[in-house]
């Protein structure tokens, strides 16, 4: 089984650079040399090169009490400068820096010296609402210019901003509120949403309301409410504000104040939390750099000519470092949609790209296997040949997905780069150079020069070339996570006690090195299943079961069984194209025979489900623990945070049925 585990992981196929791309490319092999060579200076010359110091750093890194560290702490800057005044006081405020589309079709085109003369205004109504340096401010918005005008105008007068994704609950929204002591929340009406407004200040109203006796909210003083979808809204006299009543009204002038390098951002709190959630804590000049240097060089970002789309919302890390911080830190354009990817109809980022002109696309492996499902038709429909780098984030990326992504949307021309990072981790820790890397699909590949990591075994020791084990960073990076906001016991604990002796962070995460020494990720540890004594990672499974020509996308989960310990379940979406070739029946049996082909008979699932939909995000990532309540027959958990809440329904009809 080994084997076989080993021939669908480790490909064949390879992708050099083309001599064109190589000739222009951002990165460099030297990056690595320099790297190698003395990694503090490294990083240091990068924090010097991308970013403005009202005051330069003399210390690089302060690592005395791991794993508490500080970057460049002498240093003071101001990340909203970095991102905005800079770049018009050089001569570059008529460069669009968002190209906002709406859901319903309606655009923006806001320049760099628009966005700061926003950013200015709002921070002067933060100023007057008495928000200052170490207050939290909640933002609960659509995917609109005023969502990253809220998160630049809160870091320009050093406070902390708490991004909270538009799809969570009330509940979900006050329980951040209260971890964070939020002082104020900034939030929409509403916002479009499958050709719908989804009200998002009624939310707010329940977060903030006396619920199940508790008591209301106490430490929220002000709700700014930006009008985007124009649904009625209950007003609380006194506490909330219209930002088009009060922004356009504010002063235009904001002086930029420097603040110490180690000044707190923001705190992001982690999806799929149970009990107390997570807050995970950034920091301003580390994170600000390596947000900045890796968006430069793995998107290969030339800020002149590039028209760059990061599909993520700013309700996870990926819009905080891809969306709001790096590419604006660089200077580039980017384009800012609202909706979904089939709204109003399946070929709307098609749609999106063409009309825009964009030349980089960084998207999620589930997106990448729902336009698969669809068929190659609808892409191919519309004019995709501005498309030049092609990226994947979010989770391990199948073979067949990455090859249907260069093929059918790249051209079979276009680079691809597929990243491994985390909330945690900041900004992106594991990928190609897209003008150095010759790429293997499926594969995350290499560290960025600067980052140190290693696949370990149970006691730390690394496992070599073709094996697997634990994914862990040996040494501490830029834009690392300083803490959990409130708890240090639990930052600890979480991330650092299981290699105490070593002093490893400890990602979650399974890998494997190819006989190359090119890291293959496996998905979370604890989506292994132990089947019989065998520990199987459901990526290689769900690898297996995408492989073949009827699946579209997969998803598998580990459910208890009194024979096995742990049986295999697999959720399996059918593409459309095979279906109208050939009939339904009896290809869950084909399948579960194709899976044992693939890996082995150890690996066949118990039962495999052809379902319509998986339960996901609005993030794009699938809820498998949904799957597992299926799966062994247990209540639905909590389907708040789903894109399509009644997905669960459907699929427990078809099961039942």
């Amino acid at each position: 089984m080994s084997s076989q585990i080993d021939h669908l992981l480790n490909e064949d196929r390879r992708f050099a650079p083309s001599a064109a791309f190589a000739a222009t490319a951002v990165g460099d092999a030297d990056l690595y040399a320099r790297a190698d060579s003395d990694r503090e200076r490294f990083w240091a010359d990068q924090a010097r090169e991308l970013l403005h110091w009202h005051t330069p750093f003399t210390s690089v890194l302060d690592w005395t009490n791991p794993p508490f560290a500080e970057w460049f702490a002498d240093g003071e800057l101001n990340v909203a400068y970095n991102c905005l005044d800079r770049h018009v006081e050089a001569g570059n405020g008529d460069r669009i820096a968002l190209l906002w589309e709406g859901e319903p079709g309606d655009e923006r085109r806001v320049t760099y010296a628009e966005l700061t003369d926003e950013v200015k205004r709002v921070a002067n109504v933060l100023t007057g609402l008495g928000v200052g340096q170490g207050d939290r401010v909640a933002i609960y918005l659509p995917m609109i210019p005023e969502a990253i005008a809220a998160m630049l105008a809160v870091a320009r007068v050093g406070a902390i901003h708490s991004v909270v994704f538009g799809g969570f609950s009330a509940d979900s929204l006050r329980a951040r509120i209260d971890d964070a002591g939020a002082k104020l929340v900034i939030t929409a009406d509403g916002g479009y949403r499958k050709g719908k407004v989804s009200a998002l200040k009624p939310a707010v109203d329940a977060a903030l309301a006396d619920r199940n006796g508790s008591g209301p909210q106490e430490t929220v003083e002000h709700v700014l409410v930006v009008r985007r979808g124009g649904n009625d809204v209950e007003w609380t006299e006194g506490r909330d504000l219209w930002w088009h009543d009060v922004v356009p009204a504010a002063a235009a002038e904001h002086e930029a104040q420097a603040f110490p390098a180690e000044t707190p951002l923001f705190i992001l709190y982690t999806s799929g939390t149970t009990g107390k959630p997570k807050g995970i804590l950034h920091t301003s000049g580390g994170y600000l750099t390596q947000a900045g240097f890796t968006n430069k060089v793995v998107h290969d970002i030339h800020p002149e000519t590039d028209v760059y789309w990061c599909t993520a919302d700013i309700g996870w890390i990926t819009g905080h470092t891809y969306v709001t911080y790096g590419p604006l830190a660089n200077g580039a354009t980017q384009v800012l949609y609202e909706g979904t990817p089939d709204t109003p109809h399946p070929g709307r980022w098609w749609e999106i790209v063409e009309k825009y002109g964009v030349t980089v696309l960084y998207t999620a492996p589930t997106a990448i296997r729902s336009f698969m499902k669809i068929g190659r038709t609808v892409p191919q429909s519309f004019d995709l040949s501005s498309l030049r780098l092609l990226g994947s984030v979010g989770e391990p990326i199948n073979p067949e997905a990455w090859m249907w992504y260069r093929e059918i949307i790249g051209s079979d021309r276009t680079p691809i780069v597929d990243t491994w990072w985390q909330t945690e981790t900041g900004a992106i820790m594991i990928s190609a150079l897209p003008g150095v890397t010759e790429t293997k699909p499926g594969s995350a590949q290499v560290p960025i020069p600067g980052i140190a990591v290693d696949v370990v075994d149970e006691a730390g020791e690394h496992v070599g070339n073709g094996n697997g084990g634990l994914l862990v960073i040996t040494e501490p990076w830029p834009s690392m996570l300083r803490g959990i906001w409130g708890d240090p016991d639990r930052f600890v604990e979480t991330y650092w006690d299981k290699f105490a002796d070593r002093g490893f962070y400890f990602a979650g995460d399974g890998a494997r090195l190819d006989e190359d020494g090119d890291v293959w990720l496996l998905g979370r540890v604890d989506d292994v299943m132990n089947v019989s004594g065998h520990r199987l990672s459901t990526a290689e499974i769900e690898s297996a079961l995408v492989a073949h020509e009827a699946t579209a996308e997969a998803a598998v989960v580990g459910a208890s069984d009194e024979t096995t310990g742990q049986a295999v379940v697999a959720f399996v979406i059918l593409k459309q194209s095979f279906l109208d070739a050939h009939p339904a029946e009896g290809l869950a049996t084909t399948l579960r025979r194709w899976v044992s082909e693939q890996i082995g008979p150890i690996a066949r699932p118990r039962d495999i489900y052809i379902v319509g939909e998986l339960p996901k995000t609005r993030s794009g990532k699938i809820m498998r623990r949904l799957l597992r309540d299926v799966a062994e027959g247990r209540e639905v958990g909590d389907t708040t945070t789903l894109a399509d809440t009644m997905v669960m329904s459907t699929i427990q009809a078809k099961i039942t049925t």
